[in-house]
């Protein structure tokens, strides 16, 4: 049985099979955590995923509390069921200097140019290559499969893929729409040769249906509005936009009585301050006209994350949910955050 049959059926199903994963948010969100935390699930199960982030803030170290990460896959990562999830930290001048070797066999004429400064002087003067590199970065990824020895290099047409998904910590909703247009971004850079070609090997996969968009979004009507633009952008560009992850939820404190009666004003403060009294809580009285007053700020919050979660809901994307995290952090954090998406049918 697939590790997909084992995975009990959910939001997740309209988004399984991707092998592309790109996840953007408004600054503030939490992106970089959700895509840890989605790369990590998506490994479960023995899987071999690729993290890649594209924005060079070394956001991902940050994450994990460990050094900056060169531009070289490798393993940072473990997964429930012997899965691993290898990082990269790309960078335009390191990509540039591979595209040179791959397309032209000149590892020493990138090494030049770093040292010229022709490498930041031409991502400035056409910002279009370095998306162009990166983008490329992402799909060549997705594409690569094993060869012979575990060597990629010629590797035949039925070999195994070399990641089972590739997840890329994108750039901010903002940037999102110009980053993957990566047609319209080459268009004014060449009309044929290699760097047309590479932008347009890029854009067959990420149009095709093997790659989604995610949005990393917080119950907070700012971030639900930009994830609303975003979708509606990336949809008349033509990309497929996947899963809405709300992050940072809290957790649920009273039932929907509980929260009307606090919300309303109509809380039993007897039964309150008996409580207190039972607890040998001293003032209890007083304690409970300060708990009373948390409760009332706690059901009007609940009210409003309520709408926008119904706002988000009617987006028509697969809605999953991160919760906020109190104590952990670091590898940890990303550990507990994938649990509670393989807990919702992320899987492979």
């Amino acid at each position: 049985m697939s590790e997909r049959e084992h995975r009990s059926p959910g939001p997740w199903d309209a988004c399984a099979g991707a092998r592309l994963h790109i996840v953007t948010g408004k600054g503030g969100t939490g992106k970089t955590t959700a895509a840890a935390a989605l790369a990590t699930a998506l490994a479960s199960g023995g899987g071999r995923v690729l993290l890649l982030e594209v924005e060079g803030r070394q956001g991902v170290a940050s994450l994990l509390e460990r050094s900056p990460l060169p531009h070289e896959e490798r393993p940072v990562l473990s997964a429930a069921g012997g899965g691993t999830v290898s990082v990269l930290a790309a960078d335009p001048e390191s990509a540039l200097k591979e595209y040179l070797e791959l397309f032209y066999g000149i590892r020493r004429a990138g090494r030049a140019l770093s040292r010229l400064g022709a490498v930041d002087f031409a991502t400035t003067i056409a910002p279009g290559l370095r998306d162009v590199l990166l983008t490329g970065k992402a799909t060549e990824a997705v594409r690569r499969r094993k060869g012979r020895g575990g060597r990629t290099s010629s590797a035949p047409a039925g070999s195994p893929f070399t990641y089972d998904a590739v997840v890329m910590d994108g750039p901010p909703t903002g940037r999102i729409g110009r980053f993957l247009d990566v047609n319209s971004e080459v268009a004014g850079l060449a009309k044929a040769g290699p760097v047309h070609d590479h932008a347009e090997r890029a854009a067959r996969v990420i149009r095709s249906e093997s790659t989604l968009v995610h949005f990393v979004a917080l119950l907070e009507e700012m971030p639900a509005q930009e994830t609303r633009d975003g979708i509606g952008e990336l949809s008349a560009l033509g990309l497929n936009t996947g899963a809405v992850l709300i992050n940072m939820v809290r957790p649920e404190l009273l039932d929907d009585a509980g929260l009307e009666a606090a919300r309303t004003n109509t809380l039993d403060r007897d039964a309150l301050t008996a409580g207190l009294t039972a607890a040998g809580m001293s003032d209890p009285a007083g304690l409970a006209t300060g708990l009373e007053d948390e409760l009332h700020a706690h059901a009007v919050r609940a009210g409003l994350e309520a709408g926008v979660r119904e706002g988000l809901a009617s987006l028509g994307s697969p809605v999953l949910e991160l919760p906020l995290l109190e104590r952990a952090t670091g590898e940890r954090a990303v550990q507990h955050l994938a649990h509670a998406l393989t807990e919702q049918g992320v899987g492979r």
